[in-house]
């Protein structure tokens, strides 16, 4: 799937109102709420989602998810998804559940 197909997807499940910005962020696309990232799409393809420290043991626990890793250095609070995670609406909705959760908890900025 391109990055433009997975961003209108996206654009398409957010819940009404929820939908912020969009911001060229980690060589791709971050879709942001009250100024704080929710999700972001890779050049690849990938969809890396914001799930907190907190969120990271249930998240990696779904097939497809993986931890995001930057330079060699991994990234606590996202997960990396790829391939079948992200391939059906109602997962990728799901995801963006777990994403508008934990960004919920956030200050504004």
């Amino acid at each position: 799937m391109t990055v433009d197909a997975l961003a209108a997807r996206i654009r398409s499940l957010l819940p009404p109102g929820v939908h912020g910005t969009e911001k060229r962020m980690f060589g791709g696309l971050a879709f942001m709420t009250a100024g704080n990232m929710l999700l972001a799409l890779a050049k690849d393809g990938s969809l890396l989602v914001r799930v907190g420290k907190a969120g990271m043991e249930d998240a990696l626990a779904v097939p497809g998810a993986s931890i995001m890793d930057m330079g060699g250095r991994s990234m606590s609070g996202f997960v990396v998804l790829s391939g079948n995670a992200i391939e059906d609406d109602d997962d990728l909705r799901a995801w963006i559940a777990r994403a508008l959760a934990f960004v919920a908890t956030l200050p504004a900025k």
